[in-house]
């Protein structure tokens, strides 16, 4: 037991892996909608475009990689390893041209779609085999659970750095707004004042695209980091998922017994609506607080706070999921998100309410955080009960989930900023229309609440609960015992007849 145990410095090499994907994916969620419309002042339509396929191929790449994970041999390094440290330095690469702003005076909206659409790919290539990496470390459904919440812990801590670095970096460039649109038939001295106004606008949003290329570089730094100390500190082990019984069936046939195994559709069912609640507010809530709440100044500062909030709050649902069930702890930490997003949109516009609400907000979003991925062993170790013959699908079920959510996440962006142009939105506008601000109000609370009641209606068919659990891990167990003898007796018959 003892030989099972990971020790913490590995569990924290581990859980540092996971920070590149949710810092990038954090600048990107909250701010790559809103530097497209205002800074690369693209038009809301294709904004919307680009950032519905960027999704969209994101989530497409997903179960690719996990077939070609699938189909790779082990190397001295491991089978997941060199997909993880040969994408880095081409991901950072595209990441950063992605908050370029070319000079051209078309083909932005082609640069703009191909980078996103390369960063996607390689961060994808990081992503997948490191999700599927949970199954590799140990055996002991206890250690991975605990490295799962080293994981959570860090990558939460990921979105914080990536609000602060990005939000705070680009925070001190003052962005300029339009008061009102130009008129013609002006006086001389009015043109003059307006094209002096204009100089002193280019001068500002030169400024915030410097700032938007310093934050890239700092974040692109920090992925090359987390990608070395993963690594340096942590080592495949090919026999903690596998129970080497028989040869491991092809893509397909694995791709088809996953898709019928009714405790990880189930899982996805749930997750999938409720993660797309939280993404809807990720990706809106930039423009609600600079447009809806007039908080243009403070919204960096109110989403550092939301993430600061629950990142302290991750050891508290690792305890709470422990001691009452996983399935408990999904019931109260996502639904408790609902009262808040309410209220955020009922009451009035004010700061210290609109930072409470916040530090309220960031409890569930540490739930949504940690609840998925730890529940996500639970049912591969279910499946492999089922199919005790069948191995090596770790990937499928990890790639496959998150191509789920990233799909639906990216359709559902999609439609939110095209909404946006309907609704009139106007690029670098110091205010917007009626109509924009009550478009924001429901993207940001209505949607999300009603995304995530759905969320949590179809979570309660979800099969595995704390006992059921409990008899997977020790049948589990049991059938390691009875391969490890088998493999053992087979041995023994050899060395006799040698």
């Amino acid at each position: 037991e003892s030989r099972e145990r990971l020790s913490v410095c590995s569990k924290l090499c581990y859980a540092v892996g996971g920070a590149p994907y949710q810092i990038t994916g954090c600048a990107l969620g909250f701010f790559l909608q809103i530097y497209l419309l205002d800074v690369a002042q693209l038009d809301a339509f294709y904004a919307s475009i680009i950032l519905f396929v960027g999704r969209a191929w994101d989530a497409i790449t997903d179960p690719m990689v996990g077939f070609f994970i699938s189909k790779s041999s082990w190397t001295c390094f491991g089978r997941l390893m060199p997909w993880i440290i040969f994408s880095t330095p081409f991901a950072v690469i595209s990441y950063i041209l992605i908050w370029f702003v070319p000079d051209i005076s078309r083909g932005q909206v082609m640069w703009y779609l191909v980078f996103y659409c390369v960063f996607q790919t390689l961060v994808t290539c990081f992503h997948v085999p490191y999700s599927a990496l949970t199954m590799f470390i140990s055996r002991e459904q206890s250690e991975r659970d605990s490295a799962t919440a080293y994981r959570m812990t860090v990558e939460v801590l990921g979105t914080v750095l990536g609000t602060a670095i990005q939000g705070q970096i680009v925070g001190k460039a003052d962005t300029p707004c339009i008061e009102s649109p130009l008129f013609i038939g002006r006086t001389n001295s009015s043109v003059a004042l307006e094209e002096l106004n204009m100089t002193y606008d280019t001068r500002l949003l030169t400024d915030t695209r410097n700032a938007y290329m310093i934050a890239a570089g700092v974040i692109g730094g920090l992925y090359i980091l987390c990608a070395l100390i993963l690594w340096a500190g942590v080592r495949e082990q090919r026999e903690a998922s596998e129970l080497q019984l028989d040869e491991p069936v092809s893509f397909f046939q694995g791709l088809k017994l996953v898709m019928n195994h009714g405790a990880y559709i189930k899982l996805i069912a749930g997750f999938l609506f409720t993660s797309l609640g939280f993404m809807l507010l990720e990706g809106n809530f930039a423009l609600f607080c600079t447009y809806t709440l007039g908080f243009r100044n403070e919204f960096q500062n109110i989403l550092l706070a939301i993430m600061l909030s629950a990142t302290l709050t991750i050891p508290f649902w690792q305890w709470f999921l422990t001691r009452f069930g996983k399935k408990t702890a999904v019931y109260v930490g996502i639904s408790s998100a609902i009262p808040f997003l309410i209220m955020v949109a009922v009451l009035d516009s004010n700061l210290i309410v609109t930072y409470i609400v916040a530090v309220a907000a960031g409890i569930s979003v540490a739930a949504a955080f940690l609840l998925p991925w730890s529940m996500l062993p639970d049912v591969v170790d279910d499946f492999k009960l089922q199919h005790p013959s069948s191995h090596g699908h770790e990937a499928i079920f990890f790639s496959f989930y998150v191509f789920f959510t990233k799909f639906a996440s990216g359709v559902s962006l999609g439609i939110s900023t095209l909404s946006l142009d309907f609704a009139g939105y106007k690029t670098r506008g110091c205010s917007q229309p009626s109509e924009v601000n009550f478009t924001l109000k429901m993207l940001v609370s209505a949607v999300p609440v009603v995304l995530i009641l759905l969320g949590l209606l179809l979570f309660k068919l979800y099969p595995i609960d704390e006992e059921k659990r409990r008899k997977n891990k020790k049948a589990l167990q049991d059938l390691r015992q009875e391969s490890n003898s088998s493999s053992e007796s087979d041995n023994t018959e050899l060395a006799s007849i040698v």
